[in-house]
């Protein structure tokens, strides 16, 4: 794995959303969705992206995907930059990277049966011979555990883990190399959760894909990557192997977001202070650690200049002016 190329490099990307006017000429405040994040990703890799509802997650996929425009920095698929394109260039340029919505059910038109539904999305990515769209979608259909009844179904007559599952086969028969898996197991039950993880990981093995988790919850990002980059309030605070993350938590952040997790092994986390407040605003002009507002370990030089990422280990990084003196806090 080490060896493996980056699919996709991100390097210093911000990305700015609001500002101008209002219809009564007040000024739309700037939020800062994205602030100044680096990360890659290799081939046949699961990196998984976790934080609070609001840290910008979903809008880094989305400007990963191209649907929001990043305001600087570059973003890399496969070695060619992607960022800066117009809106035809970077469909053809993201062509190997999809997405699944966080409510599948959503991206599906109700008046569609399934089989329609990925026939068009063959249809529209140049695939014109019908046997071969055809071929194709009973292939995936049978890859994420549907059998070929589920052609003719519609929407609605499906569970909340077979629209899942549907989501997937959607992008599936467009041969993707990358896959943005977006709260994959929101709203499911524990054993769906259980069914549409295993599918997944069947898949990535089988297909050799390269997944992103955009996830809050924890023990699925456990599971399924091998590699964890925690977010708040738009940057990147702490990223790395999992097993180390999980066991050896560096940022404030991080401690605060495992020890919240119920049922955790034993042994696998330091103590750490429950996470108080809420974060503030995106709009908020900052200085200095974007977390001390809510850190427990904060001190006045964290309002003085913002830390950067710093090696903790090999393949381990954290963000914190503190690491040296809170890295052995038990």
């Amino acid at each position: 794995m080490t060896d493996a190329r980056a699919l996709l490099e991100i390097e210093d990307v911000v990305t700015l959303y609001g500002g101008g006017k209002r219809l009564l000429g007040k000024p739309r405040p700037v939020v800062r969705g994205v602030d100044g994040v680096s990360l890659s990703l290799k081939a046949g890799q699961a990196l998984g992206l976790v934080g609070e509802s609001g840290c910008g997650k979903t809008t880094l996929a989305k400007t990963i995907l191209g649907l929001v425009r990043e305001t600087s920095g570059t973003v890399r698929l496969d070695g060619q930059v992607v960022s800066g394109l117009s809106v035809r260039e970077a469909r053809a340029a993201r062509a190997t990277i999809q997405y699944v919505h966080q409510d599948p059910g959503a991206a599906l038109d109700p008046w569609w049966s399934i089989g329609h539904a990925l026939d068009e999305a063959l249809r529209i990515h140049d695939v014109t011979d019908r046997g071969e769209r055809r071929r194709r979608v009973g292939e995936m259909l049978e890859a994420v555990g549907l059998d070929s009844s589920f052609r003719s179904r519609y929407p609605h007559e499906l569970s909340g883990g077979q629209q899942r599952r549907v989501g997937l086969a959607r992008i599936l028969v467009l041969s993707p190399h990358i896959v943005i898996l977006d709260e994959p197991t929101s709203g499911l039950d524990l054993s769906v959760q259980a069914t549409v993880l295993g599918v997944l990981d069947g898949l990535r093995k089988r297909l050799g894909l390269t997944y992103l988790f955009v996830s809050h919850d924890l023990s699925v990002v456990k599971r399924m990557c091998e590699r964890v980059a925690i977010m708040y309030l738009g940057r990147i605070v702490e990223m790395g192997p999992t097993e180390e993350i999980f066991v050896r938590p560096q940022h404030p952040y991080t401690r605060a977001l495992l020890a919240a997790v119920p049922k955790l092994e034993p042994g696998s986390l330091h103590d750490a202070p429950a996470l108080p407040g809420d974060p503030p605003s995106a709009t908020t002009e900052r200085t200095g650690c974007v977390f001390q507002t809510r850190c427990a370990f904060a001190v006045s030089k964290c309002a003085e200049a913002r830390p950067a990422l710093a090696f903790v280990s090999d393949e381990h990084m954290a963000a914190c002016v503190r690491l040296s003196e809170i890295g052995t806090v038990a």
